[in-house]
C-alpha cells in the first residue's frame, strides 16, 4: 500500500524520535488515517506514536480536538487556522511532544476557485515552539493528493523533531 519512500521516511522518523525520547500524534482529515497507518507499519512505532485522530467531519474536529466550531464556520475546515488548531488539539489530547495535522480537498469533488482540489493545509505543534503551518496544492487524483499529504506530513514531523532537539 505504501511506497518504499514513505516507509523509509516513517522509519527515519520513528528512529529520530526514539533516540530523542519524543512522542508524536496525528490529526487527519482528508488523509483519513493514512499517515497513522504508515507510521504503524514500522515495528516499534508504539514507543513513539501515541495515537491518531481521524477527524473527517467538522463535528469530529470540534469534539475530538477541541477546534472551535465558530472558527470552522468563519474560515472553513480547509484553512491555516483550522490546521493549526487541529495540531494543537492532537498535541494536547494525546499529551505528546509533537503533532501534525492534515486538512484539505482530496477530490475529485468539493473544490472551489478559492479552495481547489489538491489544496492541503498542514499544522505542526510542539510543546516548546509555537505552531506553524504549510499549504500545498498537490497534482493528481484523490489517491495522489492523499499520498503527497502523507509524505509532506512525515517531512514536517522529521523537521520538527530535529528542531525540537536542537
Amino acid at each position: 500500500m505504501f511506497t518504499s519512500k514513505l516507509i523509509e521516511k516513517s522509519k527515519l522518523l520513528i528512529q529520530t524520535c526514539q533516540s530523542s525520547s519524543l512522542t508524536i500524534a496525528t490529526a487527519e482529515s482528508c488523509s483519513g488515517g493514512l499517515l497513522s497507518a504508515c507510521l504503524t507499519e514500522i515495528p516499534g512505532s508504539s514507543n513513539v506514536f501515541q495515537g491518531g485522530f481521524i477527524t473527517y467531519s467538522n463535528d469530529a474536529k470540534v469534539t475530538a480536538l477541541s477546534v472551535s466550531a465558530e472558527l470552522i464556520k468563519e474560515v472553513g475546515a480547509v484553512s491555516e487556522e483550522v490546521a493549526c488548531a487541529m495540531a494543537i488539539g492532537a498535541l494536547n489530547r494525546a499529551e505528546t511532544d509533537l503533532a501534525v495535522s492534515i486538512t484539505g480537498v482530496a477530490g475529485p469533488d468539493g473544490g472551489t476557485n478559492l479552495k481547489p482540489v489538491g489544496l492541503v493545509h498542514f499544522g505542526v505543534a510542539t510543546k516548546h515552539v509555537a505552531s506553524h503551518h504549510e499549504k500545498h496544492v498537490f497534482p493528481g487524483d484523490r489517491y495522489n493528493v492523499r499520498m503527497h499529504a502523507v509524505e509532506t506530513a512525515l517531512e514536517l514531523l522529521l523537521r520538527s523533531a530535529a528542531e525540537y532537539t536542537a
